[in-house]
């Protein structure tokens, strides 16, 4: 009994070392994360703004290729189907094919599906942050939302080791991902002017406000 008993005291001191070993891990992994996407978004959020080349692929929305300008919360994206502006609270999105301009407020996943550098604002709070698998090139870090209520329930980012800039990024919605790589990015100031739709540049265009 004895014996039985001396086992057991030790099976569970090794199991309790083993968590409290895990559990360490998983702190240093979430705060490598966390530096890496530190150091990215200090690039991308440059203060004058920046560009960059896209290619979006949904099962919602099929694929896509585009441009984008970026500005803090801020950005400007072209597709061949569509024109987004979007002021840090107002998104203005245009159809071409129909001459419909809806403004809205959007959601984490909207803002995400158009802009891919949606993420350095979402990483630092609500979300729990890892590193994943062991590239020479890139850092792929993961994000996953800690609650239901948000719209952009996990993301994996690909980021360059080298620049700090990220190539893709990858985001669930329910159960639906979207893909976006990015290519081309720029350090280039962009005016506030850019991110706000002019009714004037489409006088034809149908103005639906769903907010």
């Amino acid at each position: 009994m004895k014996k039985i008993l001396f086992f057991a005291m030790i099976l569970l001191a090794t199991s309790l070392s083993a968590t409290a070993q895990t559990a360490s891990e998983v702190r240093k992994n979430a705060s490598e994360a966390r530096k890496i996407l530190d150091k990215t978004a200090s690039v991308v959020s440059r203060k004058g703004g920046a560009s960059a080349s896209f290619k979006i692929s949904s099962p919602n929305i099929g694929s896509t290729k585009g441009t984008i300008a970026i500005k803090g919360k801020k950005f400007h994206a072209r597709t061949p189907q569509a024109i987004v502006w979007f002021d840090g609270k107002t998104q203005w999105s245009y159809m071409k094919s129909t001459e419909e301009v809806n403004v809205f407020t959007p959601t984490e996943a909207q803002q995400m599906a158009m802009n891919p550098y949606q993420f350095i604002n979402l990483y630092k709070h609500g979300y729990s942050l890892s590193t994943t698998g062991n590239d020479r090139n890139f850092y792929n870090v993961r994000l996953v939302a800690q609650t239901k209520a948000r719209s952009a329930q996990e993301l994996f980012i690909k980021i360059n080791k080298k620049t700090y800039t990220p190539t893709q990024v990858k985001m669930r919605e329910g159960a639906t991902w979207t893909t976006i790589d990015i290519t081309g990015f720029q350090a280039k100031d962009q005016s506030d002017a850019t991110f706000v739709f002019n009714a004037k540049d489409f006088p034809k265009a149908e103005i639906i406000d769903l907010r």
